[in-house]
């Protein structure tokens, strides 16, 4: 897949550290939606990718996968077990995204489907050889006996493709120091979902979206907790026709506790497997009331459901109701809590 042009490539040599415990449960750092790239400055860009998050744990020559929501994820991508065979890794924990790429090279979630939420090994086996993976390695968290976390950005940067990390499995992406701007302009070019801007002196703050890392959509994209489905029609009579979606926000009459709110109904971007998958995940989650506080208008014969699953919604606009216009379902996100879930603002 071509990638955005203009990107530096530092060049660190590894020096030798103090030794402290390899971290363990690191929750991502996360960004900050933002529609307005930032001006020219101490900025560095990279791709967004359009895949799931994952924390790498290297000890010894053995890998741990681990998901933003602490999920063990390594039997699910053999084709990544040989991260651990890399000599410079012996002790080693890294921060990046897990790809599937379609038929035009590009990364797609929907291909992605087809790997996640597998419950066996030997499944996963046979699945990786038609849908292989690739994990995009953009940050370097501890190495040889020393967390960088605190270091710079730039530093951990520096130090990670100084590994030289490049296989057909795993890869470190390039990042530029050009105007974000630019590199916004040529991802979209690409038909890439988007940036994230990173702040050069920004150390690592796992679980934290402080504003120091940026991200900028192409598309816009909201998770939502599937809470329900109206019984579908015509062709779809006996499936789903459309998922009926929630955000979590603070409960104003409970301190310190949330509720899920309406975030409207998406009966566009199913296939007819998808649909099949979906009614036998949701059916034994059935429950008698709605599940939304306050109390929404929801059409006759709806379904609700236990809010257990997170779904990903592309869509053009919120409207002035807090409903998602035009919504489609781009896939499930097993790496996601549905209590993680809130609606995304410009800046937040």
């Amino acid at each position: 897949m071509a990638t955005v042009r203009n990107f530096h490539k530092g060049a660190g040599a590894r020096r030798p550290f103090r030794s402290e415990p390899m971290p363990q449960a690191i929750v991502p750092m996360l960004a900050r939606l933002t529609n307005v790239p930032p001006p020219q400055g101490p900025y560095a860009s990279e791709i967004k990718w359009d895949g799931i998050r994952a924390i790498a744990y290297l000890d010894h020559g053995k890998l741990m996968l681990q998901s933003r929501n602490l999920l063990e994820l390594t039997y699910q991508y053999p084709e990544l077990h040989g991260l651990a065979d890399e000599p410079q890794l012996q002790f080693a924990v890294l921060d990046g995204e897990i790809v599937a790429f379609n038929a035009e090279g590009r990364p797609s979630f929907e291909a992605l489907q087809n790997r996640m939420g597998v419950t066996s090994a030997a499944v996963a086996r046979q699945r990786a050889p038609a849908i292989p993976v690739v994990y995009m390695i953009f940050d370097l968290l501890y190495l040889d006996g020393a967390s960088l976390m605190h270091r710079p950005y730039i530093e951990r940067r520096e130090r990670l493709e100084a590994l030289e990390l490049n296989s057909p499995r795993w890869q470190t992406p390039p990042y530029s120091l050009e105007r974000p701007a630019d590199v916004l302009s040529a991802s979209r070019a690409q038909q890439l979902e988007g940036i994230v801007v990173k702040r050069l002196d920004s150390i690592y703050e796992p679980g934290l979206r402080s504003g120091a890392w940026l991200k900028i959509k192409n598309v816009q994209r909201q998770e939502c907790v599937i809470a329900g489905w109206l019984p579908g029609e015509g062709s779809r009579a006996g499936t789903i026709g459309s998922l009926l979606m929630g955000v979590y926000e603070p409960d104003p009459d409970r301190l310190g506790q949330k509720r899920l709110v309406y975030a409207g109904k998406a009966g566009t971007g199913f296939t007819d497997k998808m649909l099949a998958e979906l009614l036998a995940l949701l059916s034994p989650l059935r429950i008698a009331t709605k599940p939304f506080a306050p109390n929404p208008y929801i059409p006759k014969g709806a379904v609700f459901v236990e809010p257990r699953y997170v779904g990903e919604f592309e869509f053009t606009e919120w409207t002035k109701q807090n409903i998602l216009r035009h919504p489609s379902f781009k896939g499930l996100r097993l790496d996601k809590r549905p209590e993680d879930v809130v609606r995304e603002y410009s800046g937040r």
